[in-house]
This record gives structure tokens, C-alpha cells and sequence, in this order.
């Protein structure tokens, strides 16, 4: 059976998902969940903060009416050494949509190792993710969101 929330192959009879904890039969027709990944470069240009932001909310708009699962937002790190502008109002809008259930989760790039115990869930639900570039890297100029 393969679950129709994360494309996951489960194990005949379980009617919830091992891997995301969905509930549900599958549709007979049904095969396999296809996983699209976008990536969106929030400081092409050199916006002003309020541009990209507006950027930000448009694009995770178009990703839950497009069916895209993942997001990788390249918000860069600033170059004052302690972190952009882009980049904290980037995850300040992310926190506040998780908290709102407009996303399901955000993965900040430093914390996006196999070594987390949410990416490693977010690898189970889609594997493609291990072939990531950014995987392991430490890259703090960068975000994952999951949209649903």
C-alpha cells in the first residue's frame, strides 16, 4: 500500500502511515505520490525587505495551489557576519504561518542535517531529498519549508 499523503510504501492492512502518521485507504489507482521541490532565490535583485517578504508569501501561496511539497528559499546569511534582515523576517513569517497551519514545518539550512530527528522524518516522507546539494552543509543562507 503506498500512503497517499507522503508516497511512502507501508505494509498491506495498516490504515496508518509508519512513516507521517497519515490515516486512510489509498485510491486504487493510485501508484505513488509525486514530490515537487522549487527553489526560490528571495535576494535575486537585492529587494528591499519588504519586496522579498512580499516574495516569500506569494510563492508558499502558489506552492499550496500547485500541490508543491517542499520549498528550499535562498534568503542568503547578510553580510554583517550576524544574519540578513531577509533572513530573520523570512523565518519570523515562517514561524508565525506554521503556527497558523499555512505550512506544515520550516527547516532552517544550518539545522538540515541527517543527524536531526525531523529531517531525518522529512527524508522518510520524501526520500528524494537526500540527493539535496544543501543536505549536511550547514548552509545559514538558506530555509526548507514544508508546505503539506
Amino acid at each position: 500500500m503506498t500512503c497517499q499523503n507522503c508516497g511512502n510504501e507501508s505494509p498491506a492492512g495498516n490504515s496508518t502511515c509508519p512513516y507521517c502518521g497519515a490515516v486512510g485507504d489509498e485510491p486504487a489507482d493510485r501508484k505513488h505520490k509525486v514530490f515537487v521541490h522549487k527553489t526560490v532565490n528571495l535576494e535575486a535583485g537585492r529587494p528591499v525587505v519588504e519586496v522579498a517578504m512580499n516574495r516569500c508569501r506569494e510563492v508558499i501561496d502558489d506552492a499550496i495551489r500547485n500541490k508543491i511539497n517542499v520549498i528550499t528559499f535562498i534568503h542568503g546569511y547578510g553580510s554583517s557576519g550576524k544574519g540578513g534582515v531577509i533572513r530573520s523576517e523570512c523565518r519570523q513569517a515562517l514561524l508565525f504561518m506554521k503556527s497558523k497551519k499555512i505550512i506544515s514545518d520550516y527547516i532552517a539550512g544550518e539545522d538540515f542535517n541527517k543527524r536531526s530527528g525531523r529531517v531525518r522524518a522529512l527524508l522518510q516522507r520524501y526520500s528524494q531529498l537526500v540527493k539535496d546539494r544543501n543536505l549536511n552543509q550547514g548552509n545559514q543562507g538558506i530555509t526548507l519549508v514544508i508546505v503539506f
